[in-house]
């Protein structure tokens, strides 16, 4: 049977010093959306040093947002009974959420844009794209974790798990469906999608991003779905599931209430 083989490691040392795939992909992440997001900002007449202002402000709001929301959803591990409350700061281990990381995101990238003057709609759909190639390449952090991976499968793609990272009860299951690449292939998608609907249907105005978000919702409400390690429940379905559900619906309801002729671009970009 063929698979998908996981890394045999995810962490090298050079002396006393961790080197992590896992955050060498999330640097990795956070240069290309910052790139794109520079060129599309430039692109629009903005101030291309502007995207590093704000990306200040951004990357560490999002970063502790991304923890704080998988803290807080999964807080039994730290804080329940056995749990071990000092592991709470180890993001190193994994553990975050794109969905604390765009809220958190959301608000540093507010203040930033607010202390230049820029409408933080339009620097929205600047950087939409460049968020779902980030998405994409983070992903694969997951793979040499040997996490954020599905039900058990035998199809040719299945990823092979090591028993140590199987979930309890499937200690004799070795693949899985890698929820991981789904993912990061459903992000390449995203951000072909936006770029083409942005020049199709000249969307601005905010429109860009909520296209974003409703594309990977969708996306992400079924992989969620597929996963097979501990989350909290809520009727029954996965929070994240609810999450994904509640973003689609807020992401559609705007497209829907801004829907009128608009114009390539923004219509703001301040200094």
């Amino acid at each position: 049977m063929t698979a998908i083989p996981s890394p045999p490691q995810g962490v090298w040392h050079l002396g006393p010093l961790p080197i992590r795939a896992y955050s060498l992909l999330m640097v990795l992440a956070i240069v290309v959306g910052a790139w794109v997001t520079r060129r599309r900002w430039a692109a629009r007449g903005g101030d291309p040093d502007a995207v590093v202002d704000i990306a200040t402000w951004a990357v560490p709001f999002g970063l502790v947002g991304a923890r704080l929301y998988h803290v807080a959803t999964d807080w039994r591990q730290y804080f329940g009974p056995g749990g071990e409350p000092l592991r709470a700061f180890a993001i190193w281990e994994g553990g975050i959420s794109i969905w604390g990381a765009v809220a958190g995101g959301a608000l540093g990238a507010w203040l930033a844009c607010r202390r230049r003057g820029i409408p933080l709609r339009d620097f929205a759909d600047a950087v939409a794209p460049g968020i779902a190639l980030g998405q994409a390449i983070a992903r694969w952090g997951n793979w040499f974790n040997q996490e954020l991976y599905g039900r058990p499968t035998d199809l040719p793609w299945a990823l092979e798990i090591d028993a140590a990272h199987r979930p309890a009860g499937m200690e004799s299951t070795a693949t899985y469906h890698p929820a991981f690449l789904y993912e990061s292939l459903w992000d390449l998608g995203v951000a072909g999608l936006v770029l083409w609907a942005e020049r199709r249907f000249h969307l601005d105005r905010g429109r860009t991003f909520a296209l974003y978000a409703a594309a990977y919702t969708t996306g992400r409400a079924w992989i969620e779905w597929l996963r097979v390690d501990p989350a909290p429940l809520v009727l029954g379905l996965r929070l994240n599931v609810w999450t994904a559900l509640l973003t689609l619906g807020a992401a559609l309801t705007y497209l829907t209430v801004t829907r009128r002729p608009g114009t390539p671009g923004c219509t703001s970009v301040g200094a």
